[in-house]
């Protein structure tokens, strides 16, 4: 897995609302396999973006895989205008989604979320049924290389 504390830290101690999903989020359920970057759903208030572009600015957040000097602007006008960011930081490279396919956004999730400390941080991170759901409408194929394990694991589950 990816070094995900300082993301999460920087996150957390700015207070943005957001739930884990993803790789990090299959991590939590038990999924063995190993992800580059931190994907997060986030809420889509004004409040909450202002909260979101402040907690990355001090780590340099730029396009991922964007050409040097591009100019790029990390803003809360940049935030409201787009939807889904892939970005890199000083601190690990992180997936920023106003909502995703097969499961809308923040507060469509929120129901479906389980809360989770992870490096001494309390966070929420999309439930398991969930996650499985949201990567099979995703429809991708490394989500559907991973639904597999991921049943597994909550057939585990029930038959405890």
């Amino acid at each position: 897995m990816i070094p995900a504390d300082a993301l999460l830290r920087a996150l957390c101690n700015g207070h943005v609302d957001f739930v884990l999903v993803g790789g990090v989020a299959a991590t939590i359920h038990g999924s063995s396999r190993l992800t580059q970057d931190l994907d997060i759903v986030y809420a889509r208030t004004p409040e909450n973006m202002a909260r979101l572009v402040e907690s990355l600015r001090p780590h340099h957040p730029y396009l991922r895989g964007a050409p040097p000097g591009l100019p790029f602007q990390w803003d809360v006008a940049t935030i409201q205008r787009g939807l889904n960011f892939t970005v890199t930081t000083d601190i690990g490279d992180i997936t920023l989604l106003g909502e995703i396919i097969g499961g809308g956004g923040f507060e469509n999730l929120l129901p479906d979320t389980i809360q989770v400390d992870l490096f001494g941080l309390k966070c929420r991170s999309l439930s398991l049924q969930r996650l499985i759901e949201v990567k099979r409408a995703a429809g991708r194929p490394r989500d559907l290389d991973s639904i597999a394990e991921l049943e597994a694991i909550l057939d585990g589950r029930s038959k405890r």
